[in-house]
């Protein structure tokens, strides 16, 4: 036969299984947020390669004009 926990235990053991509870959403929601700071940092980082790129086409497109008119 088993012997029913104390109101005490019985108490401690909620608690217990709460904060279990708790510390695995805690865990959930830092994980999405590392993954979606992940996601914003290659969306900016994208952005950036896509503005520099856009830079070097335009000095290149200004050079060549140069060079052209320059006979």
């Amino acid at each position: 036969m088993t012997k029913l926990p104390s109101p005490e235990q019985a108490a401690r053991l909620e608690r217990q299984r709460l904060a279990a509870e708790d510390g695995v959403k805690a865990l959930q929601e830092v994980a999405s947020r590392a993954i979606a700071i992940r996601e914003n940092m290659a969306r900016l980082r994208s952005l950036r390669l896509a503005e520099e790129a856009q830079g070097v086409r335009a000095k290149i497109l200004t050079k060549n004009r140069a060079a052209q008119v320059k006979p």
